[in-house]
Parts: C-alpha cells; sequence; structure tokens
C-alpha cells in the first residue's frame, strides 16, 4: 500500500495545526505542556511521546502489511488532539487517499449520540431515564405484560430490555422494515426480567428515535444535528446512505481479493435503525466528539449529564472473554448508556465498538486522564481492532503486549484457489452492528 500519512499534532479544540511528521525525533507538545482540568491527573510527557512514537510506527507497518483498506486515528488529551494519523485509501479502486475529513459509517458508535440528545431533553424536562415505553409508544408491546409495564426509556439505551442478544437483526438484514419489527417483539421469549441482564439489541434501541419524536414533534436526526453535530463544530457528520454518499470524501466498504481491497456499494440496513447505527462522521468530526465526552465542551454536554451517560449499569460478563486483549486486561465490565464501561488494567474505560459491513470503528477514553483514542476503518479484518489497546497499554505504562499481531513476520502466501463466480456476491454480506 504506497499511501501512508500520518502526523503529530498540537491544536486547539476549534482548529488544527497539521505537521507532517518526516523526522524521527518530531514530538508532542501538547502532552508536555498542557495543564490537566482539575480532578484529572496528568499522564508523564516522556510516556506519552514513546506511545505515540510507537503508534507510528505501528501504522506504518500496518500499512506496509496492506492489512486495511483505510484507517484514519487520533489520539486526544484533554482538549488537544495530539496525534492524528491516516492509511490507505477512501477508495482502493481510485486511489483516494483517506485523509483526516473523509466520511466513514460509524456503525454503533451512534449509540452514544442517542444517548447523548435523550440527555439534553432529560435536562430540559421533556422526558426523562424512567418514562415509561407504555406511555409513549402505543404499538409497544413484550411477551411479558408486567414487564412491557416496566420498560423504560432507561432500559432500552441501557440494553437491559430483557430481549435475547441482537433480537430481530436477522430479519432487519433480510429487509423486514423497523416499524413491523418493533411492533413484533411481544412474539419473543424473555431472557429476564427488565433490568435483571445484558442484551445488545438494535432493533429496540431504535425506539427511543420514536419515543423522542412523540415528545418534541421533531425527527430524531433533526435534534442531534441542532443539539450535538452543529454546536460541536461537526461539520461532516451526518446520518443516512444519501448523506454519506454525497459527502465530498467518503470511505467506500472494501472486501479483500487475490487482487487486494476491493471497495462495493454500501447496504442500507442499519441506516433504517438510524439512533443505533445511522451516524456519519470523519475523524476530525470524532475528534471533537472525543473532547465533548471527556468534559471539554461543557456548554454542549454537561458533566452531570456525562456523569449519567457514563456510569456502569448491567453486567456484560461475556466481554471480558471477547478477544485476547479483553480476556488480557480486562476485570469488569458493564453497559452504561451507548457506552461501554472496563475496568481495563485498573482503570476505569469509557469505551464502544461499532461493524457493519465494510467498516469498523473504536472510541474508548479514560476518564481520569482525560486521554482518549479513536479508529475509523472501512475493511474486515482482525488487525487495526488490535491497535487501540496496544496505544491504551502504552498509556498506562502496562506491559507491552502485540495485541495486533504487527511485530512478528507475517504469515507466508498461501496459494489462492480459483474462486467461483457466485464469491463475488459475498462483499455483500450483511454483518450485524452487534459491538
Amino acid at each position: 500500500m504506497p499511501f501512508r500519512k500520518i502526523f503529530l499534532v498540537a491544536a486547539g479544540a476549534l482548529s488544527l495545526a497539521c505537521v507532517p511528521l518526516d523526522t524521527s525525533n518530531a514530538a508532542p507538545v501538547a502532552p508536555a505542556s498542557a495543564a490537566p482540568a482539575p480532578g484529572v491527573q496528568k499522564l508523564p510527557p516522556a510516556r506519552v511521546k514513546a506511545t505515540l512514537d510507537d503508534y507510528r510506527q505501528w501504522l506504518n507497518t500496518l500499512g506496509k502489511r496492506d492489512a486495511v483498506a483505510g484507517l484514519a486515528t487520533a489520539v486526544v488529551i484533554g482538549d488537544k488532539v495530539v496525534f492524528e494519523g491516516t492509511v490507505g485509501y477512501a477508495d482502493a479502486a481510485t486511489k483516494e487517499p483517506v485523509t483526516p475529513k473523509t466520511v466513514f459509517r460509524l456503525a454503533s458508535l451512534s449509540k452514544a449520540f442517542a444517548t447523548a440528545i435523550t440527555g439534553l431533553l432529560v435536562d430540559d424536562g421533556k422526558l426523562g431515564w424512567d418514562t415509561r415505553l407504555i406511555d409513549v409508544l402505543p404499538y409497544f408491546k413484550l411477551k411479558d405484560a408486567h414487564a412491557s409495564d416496566q420498560a423504560t426509556v432507561g432500559d432500552i439505551l441501557g440494553q437491559r430490555l430483557g430481549l435475547p442478544r441482537n433480537t430481530y437483526d436477522n430479519l432487519l438484514e433480510g429487509d423486514v422494515p423497523y416499524q413491523e419489527l418493533v411492533r413484533k417483539l411481544d412474539e419473543v421469549d424473555m431472557t429476564c426480567g427488565i433490568g435483571q441482564c445484558y442484551g445488545y439489541q438494535n432493533v429496540a434501541f431504535g425506539m427511543i428515535g420514536d419515543v423522542l419524536f412523540a415528545r418534541t414533534g421533531d425527527f430524531f436526526y433533526h435534534l442531534v444535528d441542532k443539539r450535538l453535530f452543529y454546536p460541536l463544530g461537526m461539520t461532516t457528520a451526518s446520518y443516512g446512505l444519501a448523506a454519506l454518499e454525497t459527502s465530498k470524501s467518503w470511505a467506500r466498504p472494501h472486501h479483500a481479493s487475490r487482487r487486494g481491497w476491493i471497495p462495493f456499494t454500501p447496504n442500507e440496513t442499519y441506516y433504517r435503525v438510524a439512533p443505533a447505527a445511522g451516524v456519519n462522521a470523519s475523524l476530525r468530526d470524532m475528534e471533537k466528539w472525543l473532547v465533548a465526552q471527556m468534559g471539554g465542551r461543557p456548554d454542549v454536554l454537561s458533566p452531570s449529564l456525562l456523569k449519567v451517560l457514563h456510569a456502569p449499569g448491567v453486567a456484560t460478563p461475556s466481554e471480558l472473554h471477547a478477544t485476547p486483549w479483553r480476556r488480557g486486561r480486562l476485570t469488569a465490565a458493564h453497559y452504561a448508556l451507548g457506552w461501554r464501561v472496563y475496568d481495563y488494567g485498573g482503570e476505569t474505560l469509557i469505551y464502544h465498538a461499532g461493524a457493519v459491513a465494510g467498516y469498523r470503528t473504536m472510541i474508548g477514553f479514560f476518564p481520569k486522564y482525560q486521554v482518549g483514542v479513536v479508529t475509523l476503518w472501512n475493511s474486515t479484518g482482525p488487525t487495526p481492532s488490535g491497535l487501540m489497546p496496544m496505544v491504551l497499554d502504552g498509556l498506562l505504562g502496562l506491559p507491552h503486549v502485540d495485541w495486533a499481531g504487527l511485530e512478528h513476520a507475517p504469515p507466508p502466501s498461501r496459494p489462492v484457489r480459483k474462486a467461483a463466480p457466485k464469491h463475488k456476491k459475498a462483499a455483500r454480506h450483511r454483518k450485524p452492528s452487534h459491538h
């Protein structure tokens, strides 16, 4: 992969001064000089510099191995973007490069926007976290009548509605309309009582859009644009497939082939549950979102609201064993409101990931140190997902582990059997936004 571009930057919340990093002794200024906010502990500047230097090398290796079609990533400390990097292509067919302004699908990172706008409307008095769904949605009904009476806004946003994991995602992928699926929830056997266990949802989570419309008379995407995207300066953020495809620069989804990365047409499936997986955004947008989530924009997201959004709720024990880095680093895992809360190497990590066909996303930050990482990429494959925990380990001073598998020789090439014509359609396989 010939195109790789990595930056170390020191930037304010309102502007970015990006300088290409082409010398081995370049050092970030912001971590060494920026004063932390009250109550926030400062990471050792030398450790931060070493971690970012390592990250640059890992991204170089990622690009040389062609292990991703295209990727954009940033590290933020306080309200400063201290590292920004891109690898590869927005469209491998045309060789259009990924830039910090290239728009990606966020998949399930969208859920935090849904919980944030809900929280703003809770603060406005439009509804409460304990507002019962049956009092707002005439169609809402679960198989257990008592559960139907109990279920609240907080239960759908906190993934504790008592339904089996990913209820009706398969039917959504089979083009059954969302409006029909939410009216069939009473046909599903409950896994547990309301609030008693974790069950990750996309279809049921999407009901928050109906709730907010019922309470405000305004469309969900308009509320988010007005109360979050616009005031935060997220100028390339949007909802929906049409908005993605009309972006000035947007990342096509890709699948691997013997000829390299092949772009394919994105599908609309999970855009139909916009609160769960409908947001499009660039790295520059997500840097601003990360600053706000870490408390840097109290004019938009107040400290009291962030405390509610990030408070651990239902336990998610399956997360402790989901991947090697989770098995190696996590000792506790919970779902908050549109966020996961991990005990990561003894520190609280606020985190989420997302996946739809041809796109993967990750975001995470340590509130104690007000430092976070966001990564967006437009292909499948396990390697990129190991990068974030390597950066997190470095920032915390934990023992280094090559979670991404970049530090050993790549496996030898194996002969590729001639593909049958039908394999071409595999590129359109729909992978649920399940993270």
